[in-house]
Parts: C-alpha cells; structure tokens; sequence
C-alpha cells in the first residue's frame, strides 16, 4: 500500500459554487515536493490539514474532522472505464490518491501511517455536491457517485507529519466493529434505516455522523 501522490488546490473562482466569494479549491493538482499534514482546527474556522491547499467554503469543507480526504487510484481507475475518460490523480479533489488500499472499506476509527511521521484516522465518506459534479462536468454526477458507494474517505490527524509520493501507508489500527466507510455513506444518504448501526463506531465517527444515528436511534426507539 502506498501514496501515489499528495495533491493541493488553489482557491479558484468558478460560476457554480455557492461560496459568498464564489471561489472553490476542488482543482487539485499532485504536488512535487513533501507536504506538511497538521490538523486544521475546528469546522468553520480550520480549513484544510495539507500546508498549501485550499478549502474555500469552511461551511461545509475542511476541519479537524474532515483535514484530509483520500481516494484509491483503483476506484478512478474503475470510473475511467465507465465514464470513458481520463482522470488524474487528484480528479476528485482528494488531497492523497492512494494503491492497495481499500479506502471505501476501511472502517471509521481505523488508522493509517503515513510516511515515517504522519497518522491518520478515518472519519466517514464523501457527501456528493454540486461543486464536485460541474468540476468534473458529468451530468447528473450526483446521484451516480452516491448510487456507486465508493466515496473514499475523509480523516482527521491524529500525529502531524511531513508526506511525499511513494510513501508507504501502513494500517496500525483498525477497530472490531464493522462499521465501513460505505456503510457510513448508505446510511447518511440513502439507506438512513442503517444509522443505529453507526454507533458501534462511537466516538470515531464524524460528530455529524454520530449526531444523526444517535437522533435516529432515539426517534425509532432502537
């Protein structure tokens, strides 16, 4: 399992994103150098943990809970076949594209080194907007990201570190439940029956996540 590359965004202005400036950083490039992951601080104020890369609208991007998100170069491989075009890596606005690691599958609360320095720890996935659908130019993007369920992971930094390409990422922790990424996702988008089974996550999950199950749990009293 490794880091194929680190990939940062510029603030960039753009007709289609409700941004008050209307700027949007989702146009990630791989970075030629090591990068600086450190946690960014709160939601709403902190803004990406990537030195150099921009979260634009902190309303609903970036902080603690959200510093990083990464998606597996075999799941933008896997789009290219069916969208029949190319993607590089960074297409999706991910800040890490990664090989061998199921991403989608990891589990919320499972840790990643990377590097010699860095550690990682997996929130949830990847809620679909518009941003995201006129960046990449598909119609009707939305709803076929989330019908596809592989939305790669967003995670918080648990040790800062300096990263590169070709880092190792080695998973040093990954909890008993069998909470997933994907089932995360299914649960807070279409399958919202699944949201008690988000608990077994406990504290690991994104506060957001983890308010929903436990309103969820209590209003059908499961």
């Amino acid at each position: 399992m490794k880091l194929l590359s680190v990939n940062l965004g510029r603030p960039r202005a753009v007709p289609y994103t409700d941004q008050p400036e209307g700027l949007t950083g989702i146009d990630k490039q791989p970075s030629d150098g090591p990068v600086r992951v450190s946690a960014p601080g709160p939601k709403g104020t902190g803004a990406s943990g990537l030195a150099g890369d921009a979260v634009c609208d902190t309303r609903h991007h970036g902080g603690d809970d959200q510093a990083v998100y990464a998606v597996a170069r075999e799941d933008l491989d896997d789009w290219e076949r069916e969208l029949g075009r190319t993607l590089g890596n960074g297409a999706f606005g991910e800040n890490l594209t990664t090989s061998g690691l199921d991403v989608s599958g990891a589990r919320i609360g499972e840790r990643w080194r990377i590097g010699r320095e860095l550690v990682l720890e997996v929130t949830c996935g990847r809620i679909p907007c518009r941003t995201f659908q006129d960046h990449l130019g598909e119609r009707g993007w939305v709803k076929r990201f989330t019908r596809k369920g592989a939305p790669g992971a967003y995670l918080r930094v648990i040790e800062p570190g300096e990263i590169r390409a070709g880092d190792r990422v080695e998973i040093v922790h990954r909890p008993a439940h069998e909470v997933t990424v994907a089932l995360q996702f299914r649960a807070v988008t279409t399958e919202r029956e699944l949201l008690p089974r988000l608990l077994a996550a406990g504290e690991a999950l994104h506060p957001e996540s983890l308010a929903a199950a436990r309103k969820y749990a209590e209003q059908h009293k499961v």
